[in-house]
């Protein structure tokens, strides 16, 4: 496969076999490279192909184990767990799946926790799939330590996005919130880094406490959250639910997700579930249509979500461009 334009079913295929390559089984693999498939659909580049060498070099030292079985259970009705035993996020994801929307179904409200888990892709895809299946979804994912709290200097939780999808009552999502409690998603500053560019000064602070524009101090440094307190906040709040709800490594005890040191990060996910039709689907959808109206009536406004829907229609059309040098870091991984 050649560098250029790709098809997102060769995107796809090139994830999957580089990562089988690596030392994924093939159930892991799928799992992730179609994560990597949906990013690349969605014009989310840092959590596409450019994140496929990374996960290949993870396999490869052991940060990540390719041959990783996850272990559902399901200690009460509303509640399932998965051990990730130290795999890909997204194949323990797929293996609790069923048995957590079936648990939303039957209880109107379930939650589905993870541990021992590593980076799950683009967090609203998953909070995307619940409101595809007509469910409301709240997922919680976070990060190894990457946000000083204001006022500080040493990180302490990481970027931890929340996401939040709603949906249409036709089988997809009405709007998709996700977000992280930083001003910008690391894997915007690793990309600056390796590309040599310069970052805006608002994004990250020095090792010293004060902003910088150099992608590199930034990584020794901290992340800034955004809004300030508030963002560092809703950080901490993801951090509870990911981590302490869920069993897993803290941000502050979970090695890097960039790079070879340390051992498995053992991060974690929260998911939460919610059955409109346990509060009354027809007033819920008539509201979010009433809520979705007072937004996307007003010129220049839209709605959480709607810029990644434009990107799809246009990618899905035209396929994927990618530059020789990403294959080669492919295709050598």
């Amino acid at each position: 496969m050649d560098a250029g334009r790709l098809t997102l079913a060769q995107v796809e295929q090139l994830a999957a076999r580089t990562l089988v390559g690596a030392g994924a089984s093939d159930m892991q693999a799928a799992s992730v490279a179609r994560s990597t498939r949906l990013a690349e659909r969605d014009g989310i580049r840092s959590h596409g192909l450019m994140y496929v060498p990374i996960y290949a070099e993870h396999l490869r030292c052991g940060k990540v184990l390719g041959q990783a079985v996850a272990q559902v259970t399901q200690p009460r009705a509303g509640v399932v767990q998965v051990d990730a035993g130290n795999g890909f996020a997204h194949a323990a994801i797929d293996a609790g799946w069923e048995r957590f929307t079936a648990a939303v179904r039957a209880q109107g409200v379930a939650a589905l926790a993870l541990h021992n888990s590593y980076n799950c892709g683009v967090l609203g895809h998953h909070a995307e799939r619940l409101a595809e299946e007509g469910l409301v979804g709240l997922c919680f994912t976070h990060a190894p330590a990457s946000i000083a709290p204001v006022g500080g200097k040493r990180p302490v939780i990481g970027t931890n996005p929340f996401a939040l999808a709603v949906p249409d009552g036709a089988g997809r999502a009405l709007l998709v919130i996700d977000q992280s409690a930083s001003v910008i998603a690391k894997s915007e500053i690793l990309l600056h880094a390796r590309e040599g560019r310069a970052i805006n000064p608002d994004w990250a602070l020095g090792a010293d406490g004060q902003p910088t524009t150099d992608a590199e101090a930034a990584l020794a440094g901290s992340m800034r959250p955004a809004g300030g307190q508030k963002g560092f906040g809703a950080g901490l709040m993801v951090e509870i639910f990911a981590a302490a709800l869920a069993g897993a490594n803290l941000s502050i005890e979970a090695s890097p997700f960039s790079g070879p040191k340390g051992g498995p990060p053992a991060t974690g996910q929260f998911f939460m579930g919610v059955d409109p039709a346990a509060f009354g689907a027809a007033r819920f959808g008539a509201s979010m249509d009433r809520l979705a109206a007072a937004i996307t009536e007003q010129e220049g406004a839209r709605l959480p979500g709607a810029r990644r829907a434009a990107s799809r229609a246009r990618i899905e059309r035209e396929g994927v461009q990618v530059d020789a040098a990403l294959m080669d870091r492919i295709t050598s991984a």
